[in-house]
């Protein structure tokens, strides 16, 4: 095949067709230099990502579910950005599944075949009984993993919202789903390896995605996550740090707060800040959808 019939992830780098001869120097310089341009990549894509980010946030404050799907490097990256939204933003795990090719041992290890069934990925998606409010992001460099292909067909079926995110312009999964993010990351200096600048765009999108997303959703106050879940001791201190800043309190009395609220942050800080018991603090908060700048104000 002529290398510029390839997609632009799969052909060969033009600067380093002798990377196995260069010094640990120049080796280490020239990945550090290729890594660089993934936030580039993820720069020029900011306008789709913030479509994605409006779209998405309407379902999940009705209920939906953010569910990821991918295979390989892709899901993996997808598990990872999963999971941190449970302590991070005290994001239910139930509402943010990820289906990834081969089941969940293929987290530690490649199972051959799975990202080419296009049926199994949707089946996984049916068996989650995706719903309207439902946002489905699916993560391929490629951008024409089978799997995640027929993830999106079922997702759209069910009138969930689709999000693609791919590093070839072109891509099928971006056509097949109602947004599509384009991250072009180019040739990879070790051809094909998308592990690489491929991977690590995907990295900073999905951070800069689910973030954002969270922000909307009221989980952040000014810069500080203070819907966070104390889980350990680092986290604990954390939450004492936070409700201090906020609620312009001395380690007693957000103490105090933080017992009397069950440990919530954003509870502690009204209460502190607005002079009210844990009872009045979270119906105020309930009644600023979780919005601690909205609930001090009323």
């Amino acid at each position: 095949m002529n290398p510029d019939e390839l997609p632009r992830t799969e052909q060969p780098h033009p600067a380093h067709p002798e990377l196995d001869r260069y010094d640990t120097p120049a080796l280490v310089a020239a990945l550090l230099a290729d890594q660089a341009l993934a936030a580039q990549a993820v720069q020029a894509a900011a306008a789709a990502l913030s479509q994605a980010v409006d779209a998405a946030v309407p379902r999940l404050r009705a209920g939906g579910r953010l569910v990821y799907a991918g295979a390989g490097t892709s899901g993996r990256l997808a598990v990872l950005d999963a999971v941190e939204l449970t302590p991070t933003f005290s994001w239910p795990r139930e509402r943010a599944p990820v289906l990834l090719a081969g089941g969940d041992g293929a987290m530690f290890a490649a199972v051959e075949g799975a990202e080419d069934d296009a049926a199994q990925g949707a089946a996984d998606l049916q068996r989650l009984q995706p719903a309207p409010s439902d946002v489905v992001l699916l993560l391929a460099a490629s951008g024409a993993t089978p799997y995640a292909l027929g993830v999106a067909g079922a997702a759209r079926a069910a009138g969930a919202l689709t999000i693609g995110l791919v590093n070839n312009p072109g891509a099928p999964l971006a056509a097949a789903c109602d947004i599509g993010i384009v991250l072009d990351t180019g040739p990879e200096v070790i051809s094909g390896s998308t592990r690489l600048k491929a991977g690590t765009a995907q990295k900073v999108a999905l951070n800069t995605f689910s973030s954002s997303v969270m922000v909307r959703l009221h989980k952040v106050h000014g810069h500080l996550m203070v819907d966070l879940r104390a889980t350990n001791a680092k986290l604990v201190r954390r939450a004492l740090r936070l409700t201090m800043l906020a609620g312009g309190a001395d380690a007693a009395q957000a103490q105090a707060a933080l017992r009397a609220s069950g440990a919530r942050v954003k509870v502690a800080i009204v209460m502190l800040r607005a002079g009210v018991d844990a009872a009045e603090a979270e119906r105020r908060l309930d009644a600023a959808e979780g919005s601690v700048r909205a609930a001090l104000a009323g």
